[in-house]
């Protein structure tokens, strides 16, 4: 629910549920403790002895047993010597704080109260208030007294009371509202404590959740989950504050992992760096102190010299090359290859290089030779020379081979190089190409390298819109292949 629908349901919570249930527990109340008390439920109960309007409401409450006597006068006023139906009348009366009185020639025949004296009947002070038909409602003290006359057969006169204790039914009256008021309060503490639960239960207590979040992410810890159940904007939010908390926790494991390839990646080219440092220092010196004594001699001192120095070379292009990967700012010149020209150029290059170690170097063009693809010729080189480097370095025959094909597969180029290495694990060979991946750790000082070369093969490749992957067998060799997508011309 909205924040604003559940503002708006607190408000008519608190405002019209209340009205209602206080004018129902109004009715409830009139109707189970005073049934006979008619159409007063919008009139001023605090009562006013001297009020004709409170008059109005005690004359209301006995109308029934009055009407009933009226017949009875007019009818059958014989009935009126008949003590069960007087009995029967004053029981009704009871229950209103009534009773009736009965008088004969001036002298009372019945009485249904056992504790009235009945000196109101000869008092002077009683007076008529107001006349209605034949009957008059006199006031006496705290008693409001009906009287209706009466007329018998024989011709004797005498007169009906019905006597209401105004006292009394006003306490009772007064009472009754007194108890609907504190049914109203009651409600109203229901529903403010009902609402104020649902309130704290979809607006407090998340609020709570976020505070108790932002704490934890304070304190550094971003193992946590926050609750986005809600639909409102309170769960929009925690929606929005679990999402950066995820963000937050990406960013940090990836700074953990950053920093730990950082260390891998300085402790793998510190260690490859020393190699050719202390192997030029020692032919350096060789030369300088003149272990070296014949020309034959110093040229290989010094071809091995500049060989250590590539060596070195390379491995700091790698490490420039691999802090332009994590910013993405590889530069690349793109431009028409024909690639069976480039690769045979790639070929003739490191033939003789791979000579001198023993290696065959041979390459298959199974394309036409006008096949085109868009690429880096210095990024596509590297490629080239990295995945060859990584074949001759791992060779362990004593005649080493490496194969370059070229294929026709489609809108696309496959170049496969193969080799009659040692080979790759099946369990290694989906991890190749990640960062700092060694299949085996125990060949870094041996082998050296950064660790990263592959990764960054697979970054270049991707980044012309390629694909790479490797299948090997272990003591066979190894088959690298990767594609790139032709060139073709649109034609309008």
């Amino acid at each position: 629910m909205r924040f604003r629908s559940k503002l708006l349901v607190m408000c008519l919570a608190l405002t019209l549920l209340p009205m209602v249930l206080a004018y129902l527990g109004l009715v409830l109340f009139g109707t189970v403790q005073f049934s006979a008390l008619k159409n007063n439920t919008d009139k001023n109960l605090m009562i006013d002895v001297f009020s004709t309007a409170a008059i109005q409401i005690f004359d209301d409450v006995t109308s029934e047993e009055q009407e009933e006597i009226g017949e009875m006068v007019l009818h059958s006023p014989e009935k009126f010597l008949d003590i069960d139906v007087l009995d029967r009348i004053n029981g009704d009366l009871a229950a209103k704080y009534s009773y009736l009185v009965v008088t004969i020639g001036g002298q009372p025949v019945y009485c249904g109260s056992e504790t009235d004296d009945l000196s109101w009947l000869n008092q002077s002070a009683v007076g008529e208030i107001e006349e209605k038909e034949d009957i008059d409602l006199l006031f006496f003290e705290h008693l409001l007294i009906k009287d209706q006359r009466l007329r018998f057969p024989d011709g004797q006169r005498g007169h009906v009371y019905i006597v209401t204790a105004t006292r009394t039914l006003g306490q009772s009256i007064r009472s009754l509202f007194g108890e609907i008021g504190m049914l109203i309060v009651a409600v109203m503490a229901l529903i403010a404590l009902l609402v104020s639960a649902w309130i704290y239960g979809t607006m407090v207590q998340p609020i709570h959740m976020l505070r108790k979040a932002t704490k934890e992410i304070k304190d550094g810890n971003l193992d946590f989950e926050v609750d986005t159940s809600d639909k409102g904007e309170i769960g929009d939010l925690c929606r929005d504050f679990e999402e950066m908390r995820q963000r937050l926790k990406d960013t940090s494991e990836e700074k953990i992992q950053f920093d730990a390839e950082s260390k891998t990646l300085i402790s793998n080219i510190s260690h490859d760096l020393k190699t050719p440092v202390t192997t030029i220092k020692g032919y350096a010196e060789g030369i300088l102190d003149g272990v070296a004594s014949s020309p034959e001699k110093v040229e290989r001192y010094i071809r091995t010299i500049y060989n250590k120095a590539n060596d070195m070379d390379r491995l700091i292009d790698e490490l420039t090359l691999y802090s332009k990967i994590d910013t993405n700012r590889i530069p690349y010149t793109f431009a028409k290859i024909n690639i069976a020209e480039y690769f045979r150029d790639c070929v003739e290059e490191k033939v003789i290089e791979l000579e001198a170690r023993n290696i065959d170097l041979s390459f298959f063009n199974y394309l036409e030779d006008d096949v085109i693809v868009i690429a880096d010729a210095e990024q596509l080189r590297r490629v080239v020379n990295n995945i060859i480097g990584n074949s001759a370095k791992y060779m362990d025959k004593k005649k080493g081979i490496i194969n370059i094909r070229l294929k026709d597969v489609g809108d696309f180029v496959q170049i496969e190089i193969e080799d009659n290495g040692k080979g790759i694990a099946a369990k290694d060979l989906p991890y190749i190409f990640d960062r700092f991946y060694r299949t085996d750790s125990s060949r870094t000082s041996s082998t050296g390298g950064s660790g990263i070369g592959l990764s960054i093969v697979r970054k270049i490749i991707e980044d012309h819109g390629g694909k790479i992957w490797a299948t090997s067998k272990e003591n066979t060799g190894t088959v690298m292949c990767f594609v790139l997508r032709k060139y073709q011309e649109v034609i309008q």
